[in-house]
């Protein structure tokens, strides 16, 4: 209940008038080559601003496939066969 009563406050989906919009979005725009001398602003906020969230991302990712791996992984029965 109390999410949803937290979230009628919030601006409209899209709204150009909303906090992001105003506010970060331009400065990301304006300043991202000169900020991070990356061309492609995409890669600029992932890379440079949005870094170490992005690294943890991917070692989320990463340990969850390693994890499935191992689980699923077969074991193989010793077929070794003694000489005489």
């Amino acid at each position: 209940m109390v999410l949803a009563y937290g979230t009628m406050d919030m601006p409209d989906w899209g709204n150009p008038e909303s906090p992001a919009n105003s506010h970060v979005s331009p400065n990301y725009i304006s300043d991202a080559v000169e900020k991070t001398a990356t061309p492609n602003i995409v890669t600029a906020v992932l890379a440079d601003y949005r870094g170490y969230d992005t690294l943890g991302e991917t070692t989320v990712i990463f340990s969850a496939g390693m994890a499935c791996i191992l689980l699923l992984r077969r074991r193989r029965k010793d077929k070794r066969v003694e000489k005489k």
